[in-house]
């Protein structure tokens, strides 16, 4: 890692993070639980929304994973498999940069995420990814035409005030790494076609969390 990361600029990225996946609502793995049927697959998206690696400006841009897992993934986990998307519209010193950050090579929270899967790569694409996020936090949404579509609505029931957002703070398991919040979900739809990963469902959990990462040192950034 030191060899690679010696040559790595510094970089930042900062921006929306969501999933819509298998488990009931809340995600156990949040909370660093195992997943509510023992395994668990699901739609990954991050959208930055200001970045730079080096100089290379990587504001606007869009990156989805579809991934799969059996057992803890902060734990003890087996058959852990993933594809990953790349926006399109990124030039080809901004792809570098994206497959370099959320390769894990770049260092920060990411390089921990990849180590920590573990995942066998069932394939990488540059799609027309489309990802949504309501400022005021009332619903996500992610597409990619004919492959993946997942989208979500906040949280809510008989106790949230009108226009309040149900969040965690110091999630035992935040998927963006520590010291960020967390608003909860409930996903409209959660599909995917592409790669060998196949599922279609709505009504479970779903998660917004903010991440904001500084490299290539691990551990920056948190």
């Amino acid at each position: 890692m030191s060899e690679t990361t010696a040559t790595v600029p510094r970089w930042h990225a900062a921006g929306d993070w969501f999933d819509t996946c298998r488990c009931n609502v809340p995600c156990p793995c949040s909370f660093a639980q195992p997943p509510t049927y023992g395994e668990c697959d699901g739609v990954l998206a991050w959208h930055v929304r200001e970045g730079n690696y080096g100089e290379v400006r990587l504001d606007g841009l869009n990156v989805l994973m579809l991934g799969s897992f059996v057992g803890n993934i902060w734990a003890d986990h087996t058959d852990s498999y993933a594809a990953v998307f790349l926006d399109e519209r990124a030039d080809d010193a901004q792809r570098g940069a994206l497959q370099m950050i959320f390769g894990g090579q770049a260092g920060s929270w990411p390089a921990e995420m990849v180590s920590m899967m573990d995942a066998e790569m069932r394939g990488m694409d540059f799609a027309p990814i489309r990802i949504e996020v309501d400022e005021d936090l009332g619903g996500w949404r992610a597409t990619i035409p004919g492959r993946v579509e997942a989208s979500a609505v906040a949280l809510t029931g008989p106790t949230t005030p009108d226009g309040a957002r149900v969040q965690s703070t110091n999630l035992p398991g935040s998927e963006t790494g520590p010291g960020q919040v967390a608003t909860w979900g409930r996903s409209t739809a959660d599909r995917a076609d592409a790669f060998g990963f196949h599922w279609s469902r709505e009504g479970q959990s779903s998660k917004h969390i903010t991440f904001d990462w500084t490299g290539p040192d691990q551990g920056d950034g948190h």
